[in-house]
């Protein structure tokens, strides 16, 4: 399987669908290969697909695959995803996709940094932070503007309690 004829064969259909081509990975297993896509978009709620539009993509990366050569002759499993919570996040539309949840993010020369995403752009992201000082149980917040250039590393954190989203209206 070309990995370069793929990307060209599903990008665009993904396009079509409202999604983009995050990540393509074939793994061979023998005989047999492991075509692995990752899709991301903004999805109904701008928070990325949900499952139905990935069941949608799925089925309709399948048909093209079929009519195409791309796949060549060899056995393949098709398998679709979205990136998942704990893939980290390294573009800026990764950042307003997850506007309003709980990011650990660790900086290029200072303290690693845990706060909730108010609102993110091109070149930066608003964490709301504890402020110094405050304490666990009755938390003080302050905001704090971070350059994307200096995030080294940034995952969500799965929170079971979850506060309410931002919402635009909050902005």
């Amino acid at each position: 399987m070309n990995e370069n004829q793929l990307t060209d064969l599903i990008g665009p259909l993904l396009s079509q669908l409202g999604m983009e081509l995050e990540k393509l990975d074939v793994v061979r297993a023998g005989r047999r290969s492991l075509l692995r896509i990752t899709v991301d978009g903004d999805g109904a709620d701008g928070r990325g697909p949900g499952l139905d539009e990935i069941g949608e993509a799925t089925s309709e990366i399948s048909r093209v695959l079929d009519e195409s050569d791309a796949t060549g002759s060899a056995p393949y499993t098709l398998e679709v995803s979205s990136r998942g919570v704990s893939t980290p996040l390294t573009e800026p539309r990764h950042f307003r996709r997850n506007r309003g949840r709980l990011v650990a993010v660790t900086l290029e020369d200072e303290d690693p940094v845990e706060g909730r995403i108010l609102a993110s752009d091109e070149s930066t992201v608003t964490l709301e932070v504890p402020a110094p000082g405050s304490k666990p149980h009755k938390p003080l917040t302050q905001t704090r503007e971070i350059s994307l250039d200096l995030i080294r590393r940034a995952v969500v954190q799965v929170e079971m309690s979850r506060k309410p989203a931002v919402t635009d209206e909050e902005n």
